[in-house]
């Protein structure tokens, strides 16, 4: 998993286990701790689930992480190479609360430490700045506080309507699929997605505050809609602070679980001026489905996802799609990530080279160029322990992308990584 901070192995809303693993419960309702994948966002009940759990008190404690040391090599003219290391720690503590659960997260990073100067090298990425201009063939390290927040889940009327709060000074909106960070299927994926700033950039919001309400509609099927208000703005290149502001943009979500094995979402939001350096608001879309099969060893991950900006001042609006999928039996596991998205940051608006067929797009927006990314690798577990399980991995990209680009890119750039994953074991009480 990409270790994220909260995959649920396997437990839906009824509380049903899988793969022998030991879910905390509260009563007779999951535990708010297993339930949600990134912020308020579901996963399918079937997911594997990492971590370490303790007991104390009364208290339901738990750790999760993920920790890639990669060397990271880009291929063509705006290529390079560089030994970086991806991370996050997840921490949790919940506890009975009247006839409710609360739940408190903080998720810590130390990328802004272990990126190198501009961000992690990667071909085609864009969103957000460094030293006051457009980051581009970059991907920007998260902040050291990307989430400081609490959730309150209470029974309204038993396993048939739940009320959900969420919110705090760092957090996430119900807007996208679960954040790729979090993502089962991306957890051998040191890279963030091309479509990261189409999809799920929202998942580190200075602001935030969410209600909605889950309805069982089945033993293993349920249903939850729910609104978000949040500080919309990009976290700014103080990677330390926390970059409040008015809560002004807006989302809601429609989120199902679909038996044990799926989950799907469509939200939509308004995010007003989200990039520090670009003017105007955006509106977003994004639906998703995703599907956990878990077999004794066997273990299948799948995540598909199609995400719209419509930009203030775009004459047309920019789309994405992705598709991730993860193979694991015992030590060994492949993956993929393929990926199309529309780009148009590539270039300062004022450059006019390349032409395009969009040139007349060109002004605020700069030019738009569809891009594709077809990630491959495989991962060996050197160590594969109930406390501790790293793993030796490799990947490679190759690209597809219009012939006006070649020159700034090469005919045919290709990436490669080579890392070290370290993340905890399976689940297990303590």
């Amino acid at each position: 998993m990409n270790m994220s901070g909260h995959q649920h192995a396997g437990m839906n809303m009824s509380g049903h286990q899988h793969a022998g693993m030991t879910m905390p419960m509260t009563g007779s309702q999951p535990s708010p701790m297993m339930l949600f994948a990134s912020g308020t966002a579901w996963e399918p009940a079937q997911t594997p689930e990492a971590g370490w759990h303790w007991v104390r008190g009364g208290w339901q404690l738990m750790v999760h992480g993920n920790l890639f040391v990669t060397f990271d090599h880009e291929g063509g003219p705006r290529g390079v190479g560089k030994l970086e290391s991806m991370n996050f720690a997840m921490l949790m503590q919940q506890h009975r609360l009247g006839h409710g659960t609360i739940l408190f997260r903080q998720m810590l990073s130390a990328e802004p430490l272990t990126a190198p100067h501009g961000g992690f090298p990667e071909l085609f990425q864009t969103g957000e700045t460094y030293h006051g201009a457009p980051l581009v063939d970059r991907q920007h390290p998260h902040d050291v506080f990307a989430e400081i927040s609490v959730t309150y889940l209470l029974p309204i009327h038993g396993d048939r309507v739940q009320w959900l709060f969420y919110g705090g000074p760092a957090g996430e909106p119900a807007l996208g699929p679960v954040a790729y960070i979090h993502r089962a299927s991306a957890m051998n994926l040191p890279q963030a997605p091309l479509s990261h700033h189409l999809q799920d950039s929202t998942h580190i919001s200075y602001g935030v505050v969410t209600s909605g309400f889950i309805f069982g509609v089945t033993q293993h099927s349920q249903l939850k809609l729910e609104a978000s208000a949040f500080n919309g703005r990009e976290p700014d290149e103080r990677r330390y602070n926390f970059d409040f502001a008015p809560l002004d943009s807006w989302s809601v979500r429609a989120s199902a679980r679909i038996g044990e094995r799926w989950a799907a979402q469509y939200s939509i939001g308004h995010l007003v001026h989200p990039e520090a350096i670009e003017p105007g608001n955006l509106t977003r879309q994004t639906a998703s489905v995703q599907y956990s099969r878990v077999s004794g060893s066997h273990e299948w991950l799948n995540t598909i996802v199609w995400g719209r900006n419509r930009k203030q001042f775009a004459t047309s609006p920019q789309n994405s799609y992705l598709l991730e999928s993860l193979l694991r039996h015992k030590r060994n596991a492949a993956f993929t990530r393929m990926e199309l998205v529309d780009k148009d940051e590539l270039f300062p608006p004022e450059q006019t080279y390349p032409p395009t067929e969009s040139a007349a797009t060109a002004g605020l927006i700069g030019r738009e160029f569809r891009i594709g990314a077809y990630t491959f690798g495989a991962s060996h577990s050197l160590v594969q322990r109930d406390r501790l399980d790293v793993a030796l991995g490799a990947d490679f990209t190759v690209y597809s992308k219009p012939a006006t680009l070649d020159a700034f890119y090469g005919r045919d750039p290709v990436g490669f990584q080579i890392f070290l994953r370290f993340r905890p074991g399976a689940m297990q009480m303590h």
